[in-house]
């Protein structure tokens, strides 16, 4: 069970990845540092960032193949697919950053306005990889059916685009959903990954961070009060908003850990992005 993170700690997460990527010096024509000087292939399970096994171990004079791709309103069209990345010997395609981009609809309390970038869908695609790479190792429970569909609920009532679409009716979801180019079941296994995601995060970092009240008292006072001086506003009292702020403390220090560790991984591994026209090793 994920307990308190459901929509709004998937959102979180999809901000953390985001402003991890801001972090990265890497651009779609160079390599990680890790790729500069490569080290030994992970022995990791590996498992996509679109669910399936997808080795670097094939010829490399193989062309680029034309896959199907997922147009607005269904249509379907031939692209070739190409990779962009190698992550552990696990390839990244470009058909990943296609969908990345498409899934951006399906966020509910995004910025509208925020216009997508190829390059940090490629950063998040890359850490989603090393971190499944990590929850797979761990002995849990699949996360079941039910779980997905729950969470996916409330989405549909969250999605402000959804309500042009009357999502509450399934007809309405299916067309939302169409419209995106994706089908229900194959929404169902990204956002199971997702929850996977989260689930080791929570594991992994939050459940043995503390925060202290002197710490939620400090917050209050050097960070919300002057906050609501600017803007003329009376404050709430501490004991209204603790809880709150509580956890904000934690998302910030588990962003904190996160950073560091998916950088750990970064350099004991093998990442590698590649150039334009650079063949898979």
């Amino acid at each position: 069970m994920i307990r308190g993170w459901r929509i709004a700690g998937l959102v979180w997460m999809v901000a953390v990845l985001v402003c991890f990527a801001h972090g990265q010096t890497a651009a779609p024509a160079t390599s990680s540092p890790a790729a500069s000087s490569p080290a030994p292939a992970s022995p990791l399970p590996l498992s996509g960032p679109a669910g399936q096994a997808k080795s670097a171990a094939v010829p490399t004079a193989e062309p680029a193949k034309a896959v199907p791709s997922a147009m607005p309103g269904g249509a379907r069209g031939e692209a070739l697919d190409r990779v962009v990345a190698v992550v552990n010997g696990e390839l990244v395609l470009e058909s990943d950053v296609d969908e990345e981009r498409r899934l951006m609809a399906l966020q509910p309390f995004r910025d509208p306005s925020g216009a997508f970038s190829r390059d940090q869908a490629i950063e998040r695609l890359i850490d989603r990889t090393l971190i499944l790479e990590q929850a797979k190792l761990q002995a849990e429970a699949p996360i079941t059916d039910a779980a997905v569909n729950a969470e996916l609920e409330t989405l549909r009532k969250d999605i402000p685009a959804c309500k042009e679409y009357k999502c509450e009716t399934d007809a309405g979801w299916q067309m939302f959903l169409k419209d995106h180019g994706f089908t229900e079941e194959q929404l169902k296994t990204r956002w199971r990954e997702r929850m996977e995601v989260l689930r080791y995060i929570e594991m992994r970092f939050r459940m043995g961070i503390r925060i202290t009240p002197a710490e939620i008292r400090t917050y209050y006072e050097q960070t919300m009060l002057p906050e609501y001086a600017k803007q003329n506003v009376q404050p709430p009292k501490l004991e209204t908003v603790s809880d709150r702020i509580q956890e904000v403390l934690l998302q910030q220090q588990v962003s904190s850990l996160l950073g560091d560790w998916l950088k750990s991984l970064r350099a004991q591994g093998s990442v590698l992005m590649m150039k334009p026209g650079e063949m898979a090793p």
